[in-house]
């Protein structure tokens, strides 16, 4: 019997992405401030769509009229998760690479929260 060198490799190239990966430096949270002076200090337009699925369960929140624990909430964020890849590519396909304006913050919210939590 042959020993499996690509297995073996393979596996191992896995364990040294995944050690590679725990040790380098996570990114810190966003919070809302951060999108306050746009002109002066742009973003990246993955940072903004994180933030804003970051905010799901308040969305949901404020769409459902029940707070978190409650049936008709929890539907609407187990839905939302379940629509983040689609509306993460609408977006990235729409919008420029990096948000500069309060114009551009708001339409790319809006298109994301109408694609995540549409009128239930």
């Amino acid at each position: 019997m042959k020993f499996p060198v690509v297995t073996v490799t393979l596996v191992s190239a896995a364990l040294l992405f995944v050690l590679w990966d725990q040790t380098r430096e996570q990114p810190q949270a966003v919070d809302a401030s951060r999108f306050t002076n746009l002109k002066a200090n742009p973003v990246k337009l993955s940072t903004t769509v994180d933030w804003v699925i970051t905010q799901v369960p308040s969305l949901c929140e404020q769409a459902t009229g029940q707070t978190a624990g409650a049936e008709a909430h929890a539907s609407c964020v187990k839905s939302a998760e379940a629509r983040t890849s689609a509306c993460r590519r609408g977006v990235y396909d729409r919008f420029p690479s990096v948000v500069a304006s309060d114009a551009v913050f708001r339409d790319v919210s809006i298109t994301l929260i109408n694609c995540l939590t549409p009128t239930l």
